[in-house]
């Protein structure tokens, strides 16, 4: 199984904990409102996950990630990957937001190559709208994060009773 690595980005911010997220780029993505945490592939046998996951968060961010204490917080299966995720206390400016690029034939067998951003934004959430926006695979990290953080269970806005 691939194995993938990140870092989930929180801050308190008027008594709400948010959580830094990226929205994924390219025609396929272009108008869905599904977010990603800030993750991809462990490279090789000879890279950590930690340090893949500060490797991603700087190519989907534009930015190194924030000095601070890591908080595993585990591994869940998402999709074909195995995903290995760390919350970091921290901070950053999302209007200094850029993101590497990919290539890819677009529209498909039309033989024209395009380039596209991996990402091309990235936004803070309070945790239930996170919940809503994630792919569901990627909520755990959500839950396992307000667990750290002595908070209750995180209902996403469409799940809630109210």
């Amino acid at each position: 199984m691939k194995q993938a690595a990140g870092i989930l980005l929180y801050k308190h911010e008027a008594g709400k904990v948010k959580v830094l997220l990226v929205h994924p780029a390219g025609p396929l993505w272009a108008h869905k409102d599904k977010w990603l945490l800030t993750k991809g592939e462990v490279d090789d046998a000879d890279e950590g996950h930690l340090e893949a996951a500060k490797r991603e968060f700087e190519e989907e961010t534009g930015s190194p990630p924030p000095e601070g204490e890591y908080i595993d917080l585990g591994e869940a299966k998402g999709g074909s990957k195995l995903n290995h995720i760390w919350a970091l206390e921290g901070d950053l400016d999302t209007n200094t937001f850029h993101c590497n690029t990919f290539t890819m034939e677009w529209p498909p067998k039309s033989g024209n190559i395009q380039e596209y951003p991996e990402c091309d934004r990235a936004e803070w959430f309070d945790l239930p709208t996170a919940k809503q926006k994630l792919f569901k695979t990627q909520n755990v990290f959500i839950d396992r994060l307000a667990e750290h953080l002595g908070l209750g269970p995180v209902e996403s806005p469409q799940t809630s009773l109210l």
